[in-house]
């Protein structure tokens, strides 16, 4: 039996991370990856501001911390400076899809050759549990103590299903976090964006579905169900773009 041991670009430090957040385990996941690749000396992770920022704590490798929405735009640059470079963002949905929507579609729609890593958890998680984007209709939060309502706040919106209807975008996929299935499904997904962009091949997006037990105020466990129950008939995992798939 195979015996997990902790990837290199994890600091060995106790985690900053709310118990049961599935946080934890994209950040590990994104780091298996590079490390498969052999890309620990070549990557840098660009984060914003939001539960991503805690990676500051914990990544070894390259990273740079940048202003709240505005990773796409500094990965851009980093991007066109260092084109041999593994570059991605990590990023939350308060910070990608409200405060950098501009700055998300913006990348995507030019086909930067970087990657997105998006951990939608439906809500706010740094600042308190406010609405996100992203809040499911009838979900509470700290700004709708009595669920959102689509007449008040809008619709939850589906960054993949938005994004793919740009032409530049390679690789655009969804993956939820809460099974064995979807967490080997999302590692095989962040691995195939990133050698997309490896061979230069353009603009990726990973969203990664997770849970926030201390602001949808439920156990650990309680969080998994609610994902199967209400997160993934919404936001329903899947590949909404491959390119390469496409033409073969």
């Amino acid at each position: 039996m195979a015996e997990y041991k902790r990837s290199n670009l994890i600091a060995d430090a106790p985690s900053g991370y709310c118990p049961g957040c599935l946080h934890s385990l994209a950040t590990r996941l994104v780091s298996d990856v590079i490390c498969e690749l052999g890309q620990e000396d070549n990557s840098i992770n660009v984060i914003s501001v939001g539960c991503s920022a805690l990676n500051l704590l914990y990544w070894k490798g390259d990273f740079l911390g940048v202003a709240h929405g505005r990773a796409p735009a500094s990965a851009t640059g980093i991007k066109r400076t260092n084109p041999e470079r593994l570059v991605f963002t990590y990023q939350g949905d308060g910070d990608l899809a409200a405060i950098g929507l501009a700055e998300i579609v913006s990348a995507a729609n030019r086909g930067e050759n970087f990657t997105v890593i998006f951990a939608n958890n439906q809500t706010y998680g740094m600042t308190g549990g406010q609405l996100a984007p992203t809040t499911l209709i009838g979900q509470k939060t700290t700004t709708t103590v009595y669920g959102r309502d689509p007449a008040v706040a809008g619709y939850p919106m589906r960054m993949c299903e938005l994004l793919n209807t740009l032409e530049a975008p390679q690789y655009i996929a969804r993956f939820a976090l809460n099974s064995p299935k979807g967490i080997n499904q999302a590692r095989a997904g962040i691995k195939k964006a990133f050698e997309y962009q490896l061979a230069g091949k353009g603009f990726t997006f990973i969203e990664l579905l997770t849970n926030c037990p201390t602001n949808w105020k439920m156990s650990p466990l309680d969080t998994l169900e609610y994902m199967n129950e209400n997160t993934i008939p919404y936001f329903k995992p899947g590949v909404y773009r491959d390119k390469e798939a496409e033409v073969k």
